[in-house]
């Protein structure tokens, strides 16, 4: 994982159709872990409803953040739609095209390569894009036909679907309902989720990130899923970090120390492993 992480998770806010909304903690303290946990990141982030983004252009953005941060892949997004979006720059090189699906469909796969060069892996992530975008286009007519599926059809049906096309994950389809779908209920699991849910012990510690997923979505209301995952992933970039968590040094650093199971953080010896290689996962 790069250590040039963004001090601000911009996930889900105004240009990915966010809206403040209130948020309604339980005071059931009975409650599972995990609500538990996501209700106190409430009392410490902001809090958005999902959905709204075009769901090509979400598909894109998703496929250009895999293996980076976002530092590095937001630039190879704005170049790519000054490029090939619906108002390209006046030096681009392609005509205008309202149809980002069509546009990159018919895109010089070198060209596209350089143009999102920030984004890291740019010659598979670029085959990628251009294959994405003529299977959209071939099946769905197109951007607008791809939103209109991905907004209105059954949401198992449509991660079936996204999981079917080569480049996507489970990561990328669940980004895609919950970013441009807007569906409750939908946790994507990158690698602060899959993190944080195993060391904190609201999913066991050997679980793939499939199995976080089943564990948090399962466990926490559908209409806490979309928050839950930006808010977790903000809290591992401030505290919950894989290679020096704050509780290492100072137990009460951490906002969540006293519902943390510590799984594979080690403060007596300062030593911090994966829980999957945690020696006292029984405690």
């Amino acid at each position: 994982m790069s250590d040039d992480e963004p001090t601000r998770n911009i996930s889900g806010g105004d240009a990915g159709g966010g809206a403040a909304a209130a948020f309604d903690a339980s005071e059931d303290p009975d409650a599972p872990l995990v609500e538990r946990v996501v209700d106190r990141l409430g009392e410490r982030y902001w809090q958005k409803t999902y959905g709204g983004q075009d769901a090509f252009e979400c598909l894109v953005r998703t496929v250009l953040s895999q293996n980076t941060s976002d530092t590095a892949s937001q630039p190879a997004h704005d170049a790519l739609m000054a490029r090939y979006g619906p108002e390209p720059a006046d030096d681009a090189d392609v005509d205008a095209d309202d149809d980002l699906a069509a546009a990159l469909a018919d895109a010089h796969q070198p060209d596209l390569a350089e143009t999102i060069s920030s984004a890291g892996l740019y010659n598979r992530k670029s085959e990628t894009l251009v294959r994405l975008a003529e299977r959209v286009l071939d099946e769905y007519g197109g951007a607008a036909g791809f939103d209109a599926f991905v907004k209105r059809e059954d949401p198992d049906d449509v991660r079936d679907a996204l999981l079917d096309m080569k480049g996507v994950g489970p990561k990328t389809a669940d980004c895609v309902l919950l970013f441009a779908g807007g569906r409750d209920g939908v946790f994507p699991v990158d690698t602060h989720v899959h993190r944080i849910a195993r060391r904190m012990g609201f999913a066991p510690p050997d679980a793939d990130h499939e199995a976080v997923r089943e564990a948090i979505e399962r466990d926490l209301p559908a209409e806490k899923c979309g928050f839950g995952h930006t808010a977790m992933i903000q809290f591992g970039r401030d505290f919950c970090s894989a290679r020096k968590p704050a509780c290492l040094d100072d137990p009460e650093a951490c906002p969540m120390a006293d519902c943390c199971a510590q799984v594979g953080v080690y403060p007596d010896t300062g030593e911090v492993v994966d829980p999957a290689d945690a020696t006292d996962t029984a405690d």
